[in-house]
C-alpha cells in the first residue's frame, strides 16, 4: 500500500480514484499535490497537471487523455458521470407500413415453423405489437425450452429461404368451418365465431400453412431479413385471458427491416434493463414490495418517501398557483355510493370484495370521483361559484390478478393525483386551455418534454345529448389547437361518458408512457343529480372534467427512476451533498457543516463509516450523490470545502456560506448546482 504523506483532502480524494481506477472524476490541486499525485498513480507527467485539474480516464471507451486545462474549474466542458442515451429513431407500426407486415408475416412464418417441428401443436392468435410479435400455442404434452426457440427460428430461416408467396384468399364463413374442424383446431372455432364480418380472410405461406387472418403481409417470405429477426422468451398466458381457460405458451419476437435496426432495439433493451426501477429501487433503498404483506403494495424507503414528498409538494404548489383547491376523503364508503355512481356495475371485477360494517356493504375506494361529487352536492351552487376546480392526492384500492403485477408500474394500492373541474359549457375550452398548460409545466419540471397526443371521440354506446358531445369535442380540438399540439384522433375511441385527450411522455430512451389525461363527463353529473343556478334562476348541469397530470404517483415515480436511471435532478436528490472526512479528526467540523445546510433546506449527509476515503467516494458515486465534499486538514482551517458536482465536475474550493447561498439558488431554479450563475 502506499502512503501518501498529508495535503489537501482534493489531494486525498484525487490518488484515491486513481489507485481504485474510478471514472471520469475531477478535483483542483496544487502543482506540488500533482507531482507527487502522478508518482502514485503513474498519471502523465506534472507539465500536463501543472496548476490546473487533474482527471481520471473517461468512463467511456477513449484513445486520448481529455485535457487537464479542458476540466479546469472554470472550463464549462467539466465530465459528467450520469452518461445520456441518445436514441437512434426506429420505425414503428404506426409510420410504416413495411414494418407492419414484416412483423405480421414474421409471426405467421414462427407459427409455421412451430407446426412444422411440433406437429400437435394448435395455434391461436399472433398479432404485431410495438416491439414485434407474438403467437400463443397450445400444447399439453411439450413446454417450449430456449433450444426450441433455436430450433424455431432455423426452421423459419429455411421458410424465409424458400421465397414461399402468401396468398390472400376469401372463403364464406361455412367453408372456413369446414376446414378448420378438418384439421380439428378448436381454438380458430372460437376465432372464427368472434369474426362478425363477411367475407373470412385467409393467408396462405405457400400450400403448406394458413390461418385466418385479415392481413397485411408481404408479397413473398423471401422478403423477410432473416437477420433482423429475433426470438425473444415464452410467456404464459391464458387462452381470452380467462384463468379459468386453458394455458397457452406465448413465443414473443422482434423483427425490423434491417439487422442495423435490430442491433439499435437491442441496445435499447439493454439500456432498458440498466433503468429497470424495480433494480434501481432496490440498489437505491427507494422502495419495496413486501410479499408477507401482500402483492402489489408499495412500502416507501426514507430515500423514496422524499423524493415522493418533493414530487407531491410541487404538485400541492403549483395547483394553488393555478387556482385548484384541495381536498381530503375517506378511504371507503358505503357500497351505494359505487352503485350510484355505476362503478359497482361496470368495474365490479377491479374492485376489492366489500366489507360488513353493522349490517351494511361498505367498499375500499377504487376512485376518488364519486367523494368529489358528493362535495359538490354539499352546497348550493351558482353560475357564479364557477369554475370550480377541486384536486386530491387519494389512495385507491384495486384487485389486480398477481400475474398482472409489475414493479410500480402496477400494483393494488396507488395514489391518484386527481382533479375535477366543475364548469360552464361555455368555460370548458379555457379550462382545457388551462389544463394543458399545467400538464406542460408539470412534465416539464420533471424532465418530460416530448408528448404524443391522442382525441378520442364519441364511441357507439354512450350517454349524454348530440349537443353536449358535440360541444365537449370541439372544445378539446380547439384547446389542442390553440395550444399548437401536433395530435392524432382516434375514432369512437372516447370513454362512454365522455371524449377526452391522453398524453404518453417520451422517455430518455425514447419509450412512451401514458401519464396525463383529460375526460369529459357527463354520466356522473347525471347519476349525483349534480345542479347550478342559471342566469335565468333555472337549474342546469354542469361540466364535469376529470383530470390527472401523473396518472398515479407509483407509476410516475417508476417512470422516473426509469427516465434518469436513478441519476435524479438535483432538487429530486434524496441525499444532495454528502460529506467526506478524511479522518475522524474532520467529522465534527462535517457533521456541523451538514447541519447548517440542512437547516437551509439542503439535504446533507456526513459519511461516518470509517471506510477508506476511495470507498466513500465510491459509495456516493453509486447513490448518485449530485454533490460530494472531500473534508480534510486544509478545508477545516479555512472553513472552506472541496466541491465536485457530479454532472459538473470540479466546482473548486468553497467556503460553507458560499456553497448554502449557490446550492439554495439551486434548488428553487431546480437547476444543477454548477449551473447557477
Amino acid at each position: 500500500m502506499t502512503v501518501l504523506p498529508r495535503h489537501s483532502a482534493a489531494v486525498y480524494a484525487m490518488a484515491c480514484l486513481a489507485l481504485a481506477g474510478r471514472r471520469a472524476t475531477a478535483f483542483r490541486v496544487s502543482a506540488t499535490a500533482a507531482r507527487r499525485l502522478s508518482q502514485v498513480s503513474h498519471a502523465r507527467p506534472l507539465a500536463a497537471f501543472s496548476q490546473a485539474t487533474v482527471a481520471r480516464r473517461p468512463h467511456h471507451h477513449q484513445s486520448r487523455w481529455v485535457s487537464s486545462q479542458r476540466l479546469s474549474m472554470n472550463s464549462a466542458a467539466a465530465p459528467a458521470i450520469a452518461e445520456e442515451v441518445v436514441p437512434i429513431e426506429l420505425p414503428t407500426n404506426k409510420n410504416s407500413e413495411n414494418l407492419l407486415k414484416i412483423r405480421h408475416t414474421t409471426a405467421h412464418v414462427m407459427a409455421m415453423a412451430v407446426q412444422k417441428l411440433f406437429p400437435e401443436t394448435q395455434v391461436t392468435i399472433g398479432p404485431w405489437i410495438d416491439s414485434g410479435f407474438y403467437y400463443d400455442f397450445f400444447n399439453a404434452d411439450k413446454q417450449f425450452s430456449e433450444d426450441d426457440l433455436k430450433a424455431i427460428k432455423k426452421e423459419m430461416d429455411r421458410i424465409i429461404k424458400s421465397k414461399l408467396p402468401l396468398r390472400r384468399e376469401e372463403v364464406s364463413r361455412e367453408e372456413a368451418r369446414r376446414r378448420i374442424e378438418a384439421i380439428g383446431e378448436k381454438f380458430k372455432l372460437e376465432i372464427l365465431d368472434s369474426i362478425k364480418t363477411e367475407p373470412i380472410t385467409i393467408y396462405h405461406i405457400g400450400e403448406e400453412w394458413w390461418d385466418l387472418c385479415a392481413g397485411p403481409h408481404v408479397e413473398t417470405t423471401g422478403d423477410l431479413p432473416p437477420k433482423a429477426i429475433q426470438l425473444q422468451n415464452v410467456a404464459g398466458a391464458y387462452w381470452r385471458g380467462d384463468e379459468k381457460r386453458e394455458m397457452l405458451q406465448r413465443i414473443y419476437g422482434t423483427a425490423w427491416e434491417s439487422p442495423e435496426q435490430l442491433k439499435e432495439h437491442k441496445r435499447l433493451m439493454e439500456e432498458a434493463k440498466r433503468r429497470d426501477h424495480r433494480v434501481l429501487g432496490k440498489k437505491l433503498d427507494l422502495y419495496s414490495l413486501q410479499e408477507e404483506a401482500g402483492g402489489g403494495l408499495v412500502f416507501w424507503h426514507p430515500k423514496g418517501a422524499i423524493i415522493r414528498r418533493l414530487i407531491e409538494d410541487y404538485w400541492k404548489s403549483v395547483h394553488l398557483e393555478e387556482g385548484y383547491e384541495l381536498l381530503y376523503t375517506p378511504h371507503v364508503a358505503n357500497l351505494n355510493l359505487w352503485k350510484t355512481s355505476g362503478h359497482f356495475d361496470f368495474y365490479r371485477e377491479g374492485m376489492f370484495d366489500q366489507m360488513d360494517v353493522e349490517g351494511e356493504q361498505f367498499q375500499i375506494k377504487p376512485m376518488n370521483c364519486p367523494f368529489h361529487c358528493l362535495v359538490y352536492k354539499d352546497a348550493m351552487r351558482s353560475y357564479r361559484d364557477l369554475p370550480i376546480r377541486w384536486a386530491e392526492l387519494g389512495t385507491v384500492y384495486r384487485y389486480e390478478r398477481s400475474g398482472t403485477l409489475h414493479g410500480l408500474m402496477r400494483v393494488r394500492g396507488f395514489t391518484q393525483d386527481d382533479a375535477h373541474v366543475f364548469c360552464l359549457p361555455d368555460q370548458l375550452e379555457t379550462e382545457i386551455i388551462a389544463i394543458l398548460d399545467l400538464f406542460e409545466r408539470v412534465l416539464s419540471r420533471f424532465g418530460f418534454v416530448k408528448y404524443e397526443v391522442m382525441l378520442s371521440t364519441r364511441p357507439a354506446k354512450s350517454v349524454g345529448s348530440d349537443e353536449i358531445w358535440e360541444l365537449s369535442t370541439a372544445s378539446l380540438k380547439g384547446a389542442l389547437e390553440k395550444k399548437g399540439w401536433a395530435y392524432e384522433v382516434d375514432e369512437e375511441g372516447g370513454a362512454f361518458y365522455g371524449p377526452k385527450i391522453d398524453l404518453k411522455i417520451k422517455d430518455a430512451i425514447g419509450r412512451l408512457w401514458q401519464c396525463s389525461t383529460v375526460q369529459c363527463d357527463f354520466n356522473l353529473p347525471n347519476r349525483f343529480g349534480l345542479e347550478y343556478t342559471s342566469t335565468d334562476g333555472t337549474k342546469q348541469q354542469p361540466v364535469m372534467l376529470h383530470r390527472a397530470i401523473f396518472g398515479s404517483v407509483e407509476r410516475f415515480f417508476g417512470i422516473l427512476v426509469e427516465n434518469t436511471a436513478g441519476d435524479f435532478p438535483f432538487w429530486l436528490a434524496p441525499t444532495q451533498v454528502k460529506l467526506l472526512p478524511v479522518t475522524d479528526a474532520q467529522v465534527e467540523f462535517a457533521k456541523a457543516t451538514a447541519a447548517v445546510l440542512r437547516k437551509a433546506g439542503i439535504r446533507a449527509d456526513v459519511d461516518v463509516s470509517n471506510e477508506r476515503l476511495a470507498k466513500m467516494i465510491r459509495n456516493a458515486e453509486q447513490q448518485r450523490t449530485p454533490i460530494i465534499c472531500v473534508v480534510g486538514e486544509r478545508e477545516v482551517e479555512a472553513g472552506a470545502l472541496a466541491v465536485r458536482s457530479r454532472r459538473g465536475g470540479d466546482m473548486g474550493v468553497k467556503s460553507v456560506d458560499d456553497l448554502k447561498a449557490l446550492l439554495r439558488q439551486a434548488n428553487e431554479e431546480a437547476i444543477e448546482p454548477h449551473q447557477v450563475v
